[in-house]
């Protein structure tokens, strides 16, 4: 019997190795092939991939991080005639070409508007009812509406109100239109390719544009 029982065992060990190893595939008997041979063909040089060392990641990083950016274009909103000529003014020693000044108008824009509120704890309460209601919401961009919250920017009065009705129909009632800015008329700095050299001079533009702020061109 204990002979029966070893030659079993050892039937079913040949039998097993038979089958993991895939020699029994020729008669559809063999382990799912888990190997996926297209994605070996589809790696580049994978002999010249490496580990690096801490010191060794440290010294990349810091050769990424001190890279030169890409140039990017920026500009201003409308500014007034005060601030032209000490614009000027500060950029005469700039590269010929690296700025520009463009006549503009800019529309009215028209919001959907909450306020203003009392303090700080009356706004955040606000916040939490508009997320409950699933209604986004930011800070106004006119100074002279905070504290208040925009529901949303319009460039005409009918456009703001329609959607003052589509708000209040699903629970918002302390909702008004009003204006945000009218009509600006004037001119806008367009600088078209700030490199890193520019960057490093920006703040010599602090003072003339005053509240003006620089912008990624659209």
């Amino acid at each position: 019997m204990l002979r029966f029982i070893v030659l079993v065992l050892l039937l079913a060990n040949g039998g097993f190795l038979a089958w993991s190893q895939g020699y029994l595939l020729p008669w559809g008997l063999g382990p799912a092939q888990q190997s996926e041979p297209q994605r070996l063909q589809q790696q580049v040089r994978p002999e010249s991939v490496r580990i690096l060392r801490p010191d060794e990641l440290r010294r990349v990083e810091t050769v990424v991080a001190q890279a030169p950016r890409p140039p990017e274009c920026l500009q201003t909103p409308a500014l007034e005639d005060a601030q032209i000529f000490p614009l000027r003014t500060a950029l005469e020693s700039w590269p010929s070409g690296s700025w520009r000044l463009d006549p503009v108008v800019e529309p009215a824009r028209w919001i959907v508007y909450m306020g203003r509120y009392a303090g700080v704890e009356q706004v955040a309460r606000k916040r939490a009812e508009l997320r409950q209601l699933g209604i986004t919401f930011e800070s106004p961009s006119n100074p002279e509406l905070e504290p208040g919250l925009s529901l949303g920017s319009y460039p005409n009065e009918a456009a703001a109100n329609r959607q003052l009705q589509a708000l209040a129909e699903r629970g918002v009632q302390t909702a008004r239109v009003v204006q945000e800015r009218p009509e600006q008329r004037g001119q806008r700095l367009l600088l078209p390719a700030v490199d890193d050299n520019l960057r490093s001079r920006l703040a010599e533009l602090a003072a003339p544009l005053n509240t003006r702020t620089l912008q990624s061109c659209r």
